[in-house]
């Protein structure tokens, strides 16, 4: 440790993860109870097993990133031990799988940190980033290698393994945003041309944009990965936002996303389907809608507490462990359960954007808050299909639900914030560092620093 900053926030974060195991131990074996009267002798192996991940996972930290933010990794390894015993009481099965992909996530967070040394050296390859986010996303186009299951072409087969390149390409496609907008931002914000009252920049500057963007849309769109399509525009459309402070943009993405999805519900008979069931699931609950029916009986089981671990019915949900894995949560630790899951990605979130706004950097403040809205928006968007706020779209919780390839990208993600929370830390604790600055290791609401070094700090005139 080189400073009092990072040995007290790593000896917190070490206390915090080390109640994370303890509850995703107490929620294991609060499980097992339920099936049998004693406590199988193999549970010291699965014990150690989390705690060992975890103690990897901290050190990387405790070496790699000493001053960074201490509560991200204990919140994601929590939500992950949720998720991981919530599926256990789905089918053991997967939670094995899952339990590796769980470690090849932690694997990935340390190589993460172990490569990425500093966040700029991402900036300077911002058009190798871009083509590598559309090659993954073309990859399940691929004959022989990609695969389509239940209705869209989403998987990469190699030999026993099959992952979802589109987890990939939302990472790779944020760096290339970012640095691209950090590059033209004050550009985009000022505009050359007047339609009305309206200032629009000049085509050379926002068309290499709208162009990897559109792309990436269409391609996914062509895959039925719809769900993903609205989360690489919402992740767009707050990124340009963020970057420019022009509320013109936000206006203008809402009306592409109301004429897109209607023209989506007009083309793609699954989309038809699920504003259907949206809508009305219990005119068509032994068919379209019985999924969505049967989440909201689970949901209604579990009252404010719930029915206990192991004790409700939530495998009578099709796809509880990907799709519905909240409604499942919920059935079995009740409402107080379900808020608290929600909570947790409220302060997740909440940290990814503290980091953000403390960053001092232009491009990593962007890229943190491109990275976060990612995990907030996704969480959004499933979290709001199975309580019937919006209609249902086929991504992942995150941390929570079965998939491999969504855990290992959030993990990366975790490991970029916390780069960029350390470097943030690291330069305010450099001798000669602005006073501003200093703000950032006290670890809340420190504004990015003077205007010019801020994305969008000094915008110009907003229409």
């Amino acid at each position: 440790m080189r400073s009092p900053t990072a040995r007290r926030r790593r000896n917190r974060e070490l206390g915090l993860g080390l109640l994370a195991v303890v509850v995703t131990g107490a929620g294991y074996v609060l499980l097992l109870l339920a099936d049998r009267p004693d406590i199988p002798a193999d549970l010291w192996v699965f014990l150690v097993a989390v705690l060992g991940l975890y103690v990897v996972a901290h050190l990387a930290v405790r070496r790699f990133a000493p001053r960074s933010d201490p509560t991200l990794l204990p919140i994601a390894f929590l939500l992950n031990g949720i998720g991981y015993f919530t599926i256990s009481r789905l089918d053991r099965d997967l939670a094995r799988v899952q339990a590796v992909w769980t470690a090849v996530g932690i694997v990935a967070f340390v190589l993460t940190l172990v490569v990425v040394r500093n966040v700029r050296t991402l900036e300077r390859y911002k058009y190798t980033f871009l083509l590598l986010g559309i090659a993954a996303l073309l990859l399940p186009s691929l004959p022989g290698i990609g695969q389509e299951i239940n209705g869209a072409r989403l998987w990469v087969r190699l030999g026993p393994v099959n992952f979802q390149p589109s987890e990939a390409a939302k990472v790779l496609l944020v760096v290339f945003f970012a640095a691209y907008l950090v590059d033209k931002r004050e550009l985009l914000a000022t505009g050359t041309r007047h339609i009305g009252r309206l200032r629009l920049p000049d085509p050379k500057h926002l068309g290499p944009l709208l162009l990897a963007w559109g792309f990436s849309i269409l391609v996914m769109v062509r895959e039925k990965d719809l769900g993903s399509s609205l989360l690489f525009f919402a992740v767009f459309a707050a990124m340009l936002y963020i970057a420019t402070d022009r509320a013109s943009y936000l206006f203008v993405a809402l009306a592409m996303f109301i004429g897109g999805a209607f023209v989506a519900y007009q083309l793609f008979s699954h989309v038809t389907d699920r504003v259907t069931s949206w809508i009305d699931p219990w005119s068509v609950s032994q068919t379209k809608g019985f999924q969505l029916v049967q989440s909201l009986f689970a949901l209604g089981s579990g009252g404010f507490a719930g029915t206990g671990l192991g004790l409700g019915s939530p495998q009578k949900i099709p796809n509880a462990s990907t799709d519905f894995v909240l409604s499942a949560i919920g059935e079995e630790l009740g409402l107080l359960g379900t808020v608290a899951v929600c909570l947790l990605f409220l302060l997740l979130v909440g940290s990814g954007f503290r980091i953000a706004i403390q960053a001092e950097r232009p491009f990593s403040k962007l890229f943190a808050a491109g990275l976060t809205t990612i995990i907030g928006v996704q969480t959004f968007v499933i979290i709001g299909g199975v309580i019937r706020v919006i209609p249902l779209t086929g991504v992942t919780l995150p941390f929570v639900s079965y998939g491999g390839s969504s855990l290992v990208a959030n993990f990366v993600i975790i490991a970029l914030l916390l780069r960029v929370s350390d470097e943030t830390v690291a330069r305010a604790e450099a001798p000669g560092a602005r006073t501003t600055a200093r703000t950032a290791v006290g670890g809340v609401g420190a504004p990015g620093g003077r205007g010019g070094d801020a994305v969008g700090a000094t915008p110009p005139a907003r229409r």
